[in-house]
């Protein structure tokens, strides 16, 4: 073997090696604060040796070249159903440098929700879907996970007058309107 292939062989070695400590310190981070908060972190945190982790890493792929082209898979995809879990993920984050790429079950046609070059965790919004609708006020409160679909059907089930323009697409989430409306 020659230098050149026992050293790119070394970096991969070390490489994986590296990943799968982040892996494991963010896996015991996050089990030490839901135990702080009394919470289970058994139906939330999905790793990659956990049998539905391919199909919630996949499922709101509708391009998936990008997940063939990535250097890099989530080392975790934490599904919260509470606060405090989505808490539990941003301390983490913060304490081990980890990127969190937030999804809420919509569609990402760029990959940016589940793909980096850098080691990062999947926060998966979807379970907060909840809509309420105050037709005196014209108001609607809308979780990041619900969909527009989701949404335009409550406001249709509370009002023939009210709407809410955001596009014509019903699986893409509410979290994601609200970011390309921060960003323009």
């Amino acid at each position: 073997m020659d230098y050149s292939s026992a050293i790119t062989f070394l970096l991969l070695f070390f490489a994986n090696v590296w990943v799968l400590a982040a892996d494991q310190h963010f896996l015991q981070c996050l089990t030490d604060q839901f135990q702080l908060s009394n919470l289970d972190p058994s139906n939330v945190v999905y790793t990659p040796n956990n049998a539905s982790y391919a199909s919630l890493l996949h499922s709101p792929t509708l391009n998936l070249r990008p997940l063939s082209n990535s250097p890099r898979r989530p080392l975790l995809i934490i599904t919260p159903f509470d606060e405090l879990e989505i808490q539990a993920v941003i301390y983490c984050s913060k304490k081990l440098g980890t990127q969190i790429r937030v999804r809420s079950g919509g569609h990402d046609f760029e990959g940016l929700s589940y793909t980096s070059g850098i080691p990062f965790v999947i926060l998966e919004m979807k379970n907060f879907r909840s809509i309420s609708v105050n037709t005196e006020d014209k108001t609607a409160w809308v979780e990041v996970g619900a969909t527009l679909g989701q949404l335009y059907y409550t406001i249709a089930r509370h009002s023939r007058t009210l709407a809410f323009t955001a596009g014509s697409c019903p699986t893409v989430a509410s979290e994601g309107i609200s970011l390309v409306a921060d960003t323009a």
